[in-house]
C-alpha cells in the first residue's frame, strides 16, 4: 500500500541553516519550503524540486553518515554537475552503476548526495 516516498530528512548541526540554504537552494536550486511554525521553532530547513523534498533537521552532536545518502535523479547530468562545480561544490563521478551516469557531492555539513541519470 506504500504509494510513494513523501520527503526524505537529513540531519545537520543547530544554527547550519544559512550554509543549508545556500548549498540547497543556490547550488542544487531547489526552493525553500515553509516548515509548520510548530516545526520550525526546532530549527532546520525544507526544500522542494517539483515533487522531490528533502528535509533538514537540527541534531545535536550532528556526525555525517559515511554511507547512507539520498539519491536525486536529474537530468542533463553533465550540465548539472558543471553548475554544481561552478558554484564551488565538490563532485566525485561513480562509473559503477550499470546503466546510469552518477557522481555524489556533499552539503557544507557533509551530507553525502547522490545524483544520478539513466543512460538510454
Amino acid at each position: 500500500m506504500i504509494a510513494a516516498i513523501d520527503h526524505v530528512q537529513l540531519a545537520a548541526p543547530p544554527g547550519t541553516e544559512p550554509e543549508l540554504r545556500a548549498y540547497y537552494a543556490g547550488v542544487l536550486g531547489m526552493t525553500e519550503i515553509p516548515k509548520p511554525p510548530v516545526l520550525a521553532a526546532r530549527g532546520g530547513c525544507w526544500f522542494q524540486a517539483g515533487p522531490v523534498q528533502l528535509h533538514l533537521g537540527t541534531e545535536d552532536g550532528f556526525r555525517p553518515s559515511a554511507k547512507a545518502h539520498p539519491a536525486l535523479r536529474v537530468t542533463d547530468i553533465e550540465a548539472y554537475a558543471e553548475r554544481l562545480t561552478a558554484r564551488g561544490a565538490k563532485v566525485t563521478w561513480d562509473g559503477n552503476l550499470p546503466g546510469h551516469r552518477r557522481f555524489y557531492s556533499w552539503d557544507p555539513v557533509g551530507n553525502r548526495i547522490e545524483f544520478l541519470e539513466p543512460v538510454s
